[in-house]
């Protein structure tokens, strides 16, 4: 086991929110760190929201016939075993005992993990962990949740080289259960060690990524897929719904790249085609024949249209779709 027990999520959103809420159903202490009083107010509706996804999942579950049924969350089931009335009992105390915190230095002041879940912004993520460093006892691991931005670009401002690494988490995480642990070259192998066991006592999948590699394993594989979706738009070559339709009926897929823009919020999506557009050589791959690069301008032009209309994806109501 882990020596973890008081874990801080910095940041409340989509997956922040979900790995705080996720921590503390698995029975650690959980604080979210958050920068103002305007970010409770978007983080905490997030919270509530998970709270009820939760309760319907455990619900569904209670019909699935085996852990291998579509329904069953293996977040949520007690490593194997499922009792209806421990998990809702485990939601209902999470729900009860998460913490938001607005005094970083409260927050992080007996931390034994702190995960960084910010914005893709590499001089905003590099200024917090400024700020966060001094704050810190010596104990403190410190995780990147970063999806695309490798952990060394960080490392001399976490103060700490031995004790960072990199986690990351798919969405709905108490379903799709995976956390990739990458480590950069002066994490130590005790941190390491401990991330991975951490990350299977949150009920977590983890694997192991040996080598630094922007977007992991998952977004490795999944941001070409979302930016030649987005690219099709930007070209107008079609629309969202029919480019969705194209990948989920020609493959059986259960969502195509604007259903999963709408999930990861269209905020974050901006952020990922602002980094990867400073990535020299980077071409479509349903192009490459011709050799025609990515879109950025008129993608990031496409999504700043949707951010400035508040469409911000399936958390506020609308985003490529529109949504009860």
């Amino acid at each position: 086991m882990s020596n973890i027990k008081k874990v801080v999520v910095a940041g409340g959103g989509v997956l922040g929110s979900q790995i705080a809420f996720q921590t503390a159903y698995s029975g650690f202490d959980v604080t979210i760190w958050l920068r103002s009083e305007g970010s409770i107010g978007r983080c905490q509706p997030k919270i509530d929201k998970l709270k009820t996804s939760y309760l319907s999942a455990i619900e569904g579950m209670k019909a699935a016939k085996s852990a291998a049924d579509p329904a069953w969350c293996q977040g949520i089931a007690e490593f194997g075993s499922f009792d209806p009335a421990v998990c809702i009992e485990k939601v209902n105390k999470a729900y009860e005992g998460l913490k938001l915190e607005l005094d970083m230095a409260k927050a992080v002041a007996d931390a034994d993990l702190v995960i960084e879940s910010m914005a893709e912004v590499a001089d905003e993520k590099a200024a917090f962990f400024d700020s966060l460093s001094p704050l810190m006892p010596e104990k403190t691991i410190v995780v990147t949740n970063s999806s695309s931005l490798l952990p060394s670009q960080f490392t001399s401002h976490t103060g700490r080289p031995d004790r960072y690494l990199a986690m990351h988490f798919a969405n709905s995480i108490w379903k799709m259960n995976v956390a990739e642990v990458m480590v950069q070259d002066k994490t130590s192998n005790e941190s390491f060690n401990q991330i991975m066991e951490f990350a299977q006592e949150i009920r977590m999948i983890p694997l192991p990524v040996n080598k630094e590699k922007a977007g992991y394993l998952l977004n490795s594989m999944l941001i070409p897929f979302l930016l030649s979706g987005l690219d099709l738009y930007a070209n107008g070559i079609s629309d969202p719904e029919s480019i969705d339709k194209a990948w989920t009926i020609g493959t059986g897929a259960p969502d195509g790249p604007f259903q999963i823009f709408d999930v990861v919020g269209l905020t974050t999506a901006l952020n990922i085609v602002d980094q990867y557009q400073k990535v020299p050589g980077i071409v479509n791959p349903l192009l490459r024949k011709m050799m025609m690069p990515y879109n950025f301008k008129e993608q990031r032009a496409i999504l700043k249209s949707y951010i400035d209309a508040g469409k911000l994806g399936r958390a506020s109501g609308e985003g490529f779709y529109k949504y009860d």
